[in-house]
């Protein structure tokens, strides 16, 4: 590190070391929960900044939103304001995986998290580089940024993105750089490995911009947005949006876009040996598409706008770490962008980040208290991924402050918490992206509850408001009044109610039934037996929508619930960080070795990390009884 000459700049509760969107959340969660907090940006100018994809939300990712939301987060409440267009994705699928996803203007969300920031009491925004954590005896003090300012603190949360040692990569050429051009932090990474922490590269990657004149949309797909507008926030169910949506375009690559990335995949870092991270499985580059699905003739490309001021078009699907002139050649044979210009060319990023399972269930450390780490230095993909961790991870660093009790959401509460699980329970060998088949109880952690499921936890814990808890306890309650309602409403097997069933393609009655029991036919539903139900009370949308889901799935919802006690028992079941797994016979090796590096919190985390059997998990289950009813014994005694 550069030889500077130290000085004490301030004293704080919480320090968050990043302004990205796992920063933002972070920052404005220990601030609201009362705690005098510093965030440090390399720039103020990159505040919730979107470097890749100009868009929230979508399949997975969207519930994430909604449960940031709910806890009382920012995310939704400033995507709100800046979106520029809105569609609810698979609503040909079940519930359970309707996903919100809308495009950003993303200077104007840039501008709106800023306003959001400077106006947070507690909160202090500062522009400068952090390159040394200070830690002694285990237990984190504060940090020194690169001017010698030495800020002192109770917490430090990691929020750093891509920027650690960052390198951009575009054909033959590479230079140290983080996203869009900005700086790169290339003297904390240092400070961390003097810490112990190892690090490790991982890369991501973004498509070309290009001009939107120079595009031809006669030849793509249109793609606008709903016509009835859902918000992402709660707060804001059942407002009007009165904004023009601005339409997205799909294409297609050709045979020839194919041809010419193959000719020039020596070219590639990726395939030159010159990238060693790894990069994301599920958001792939072109090179990789084309090498991996050979079979293909084309691939799907979407045009979309970032933002309502620039002409700048983000070309999804395309991102590529190939020499720039060979970009540009082969954008040309993209449908419809045959005369493109280039605005800003594509490229791959490399960074350094941690293997989040050296993390608690927290976000902590395991070994250095106070010290968090939140969003793409754990390992994770995407805005909302991030978003979720420096939630989580703000609530927590309080948490310890005041030395309350951790909040931990369990695998079946909530996106979120599966997502962390998933990354300090599993690791990740490749940037993490949340999908909504990663969590097994989707069916009742579905985006339209989120709210009912975690609103009262945000509010506990002091981050959620009063007004959103009210809010929440109404609905509920209308819910619960409603589906009492279609119980006692009966019926009869009158000559027109047949008629009208049979009109539907239903089975005429022979005997009451009530509406309750007629809307889990298939063919039927909530609104079509509007006509039966004279009594009916005028409901929002969100409240129909629920009645009716809980009323089809019931069945369904019924054995998830039962499954979900089972996972409780497991997830009950404590073991301690100091548990010596050497002295349980009967583990297998490789269980011994795992769990001594996870250290698990319960037999349920236990059962998930990678190594650990079936078998091994009933030898702790055995090993624990054998133990409490020693205990017991010597109580007793």
């Amino acid at each position: 590190m550069e030889d500077i000459k130290k000085y004490k700049a301030g004293d704080f509760d919480v320090i968050v070391i990043g302004a990205g969107h796992a920063g933002c959340e972070a920052a404005l969660a220990s601030s609201r929960m009362g705690m005098k907090t510093l965030m440090l940006t390399m720039s103020l100018d990159s505040i919730a900044d979107m470097p890749c994809n100009p868009n929230i939300g979508g399949t997975g990712k969207g519930h994430l939103v909604r449960e940031i939301d709910a806890l009382g987060g920012e995310m939704a409440l400033i995507i709100d304001k800046s979106f520029i267009q809105s569609r609810m994705l698979n609503t040909s699928k079940g519930p359970a995986v309707h996903s919100l996803r809308v495009q950003a203007d993303k200077k104007k969300y840039h501008r709106e998290m800023k306003k959001v920031l400077e106006k947070e009491p507690n909160l202090v925004l500062r522009e400068g580089e952090a390159v040394e954590i200070l830690v002694e005896d285990n237990l984190v003090k504060g940090i020194v940024t690169r001017t010698g300012a030495t800020y002192y603190s109770k917490v430090v949360i990691l929020a750093t993105g891509t920027y650690l040692k960052g390198r951009i990569f575009m054909g033959e050429v590479n230079y140290s750089s983080g996203p869009s051009g900005l700086s790169p932090s290339n003297l904390l990474s240092d400070s961390l490995i003097k810490l112990g922490i190892k690090l490790r590269r991982f890369k991501t990657g973004t498509p070309a911009r290009v001009h939107g004149d120079t595009i031809n949309y006669s030849k793509m797909e249109i793609q606008p947005g709903d016509e009835e507008i859902i918000p992402f926030s709660f707060l804001n169910i059942g407002k009007k949006f009165n904004i023009e949506q601005v339409p997205c375009y799909l294409t297609y690559t050709t045979p020839r876009t194919h041809e010419i990335i193959r000719e020039n995949l020596s070219r590639s870092p990726m395939y030159s040996g010159q990238i060693e991270g790894v990069g994301p499985r599920y958001c792939p580059s072109i090179e990789d598409k084309v090498v991996r699905f050979k079979d293909k003739e084309k691939h799907q490309v979407f045009i979309e706008p970032e933002g309502l001021d620039t002409k700048e078009m983000y070309v999804q699907g395309v991102s590529s770490t190939l020499p720039e002139e060979v970009q540009i050649k082969m954008y040309k044979t993209i449908t419809g962008l045959e005369k493109v210009q280039f605005m800003r060319s594509a490229y791959g990023i490399e960074y350094d980040c941690i293997d989040p399972t050296i993390l608690k269930r927290t976000l902590e450390h395991k070994t250095i208290k106070n010290l968090f780490f939140a969003g793409q230095i754990n390992g994770s993909s995407g805005y909302e991924e991030a978003a979720a961790q420096g939630l989580i991870a703000g609530i927590n660093g309080v948490l310890n402050i005041q030395g309350k009790e951790p909040f931990i959401l369990h695998r079946s509460e909530a996106y979120i918490g599966v997502l962390i699980d998933d990354l300090v329970t599993k690791g990740t060998n490749e940037p993490y992206r949340m999908m909504t088949s990663r969590a097994e109880y989707r069916l009742t952690l579905r985006q339209d509850n989120a709210d009912l499921r975690l609103t009262k936890k945000g509010y506990e814990v002091g981050l959620a408001s009063e007004e959103r808890y009210r809010k929440t306890i109404n609905k509920k309650k209308q819910i619960e009044l409603e589906l009492n309602r279609l119980k006692t409403v009966k019926v009869t097997p009158t000559k027109e109610t047949n008629e009208f069933f049979k009109e539907l393609n239903s089975t005429p009655l022979k005997t009451a039934l009530s509406l309750y029991d007629l809307i889990k036919r298939p063919e039927l539903n909530y609104e079509l037996l509007n006509e039966l139900d004279k009594g009916r009370p005028e409901l929002p949308r969100e409240i129909r929508l629920q009645v009716e889901t809980q009323i089809k799935y019931e069945g369904y919802i019924k054995k998830q619930m039962a499954q979900i006690e089972q996972f409780k028992k497991l997830e009950g079941k404590r073991l301690s960080h100091d548990q010596n797994y050497d002295e349980i016979k009967g583990l297998s090796n490789e269980a011994k070795q795992k769990l001594s590096q996870i250290k698990p919190d319960s037999v349920g985390q236990a059962s998930r990390v990678s190594g650990v059997s079936p078998a091994d998990i009933n030898v702790l289950l055995i090993y624990l009884e054998q133990k409490r009813r020693g205990e017991k014994n010597v109580n007793n005694d």
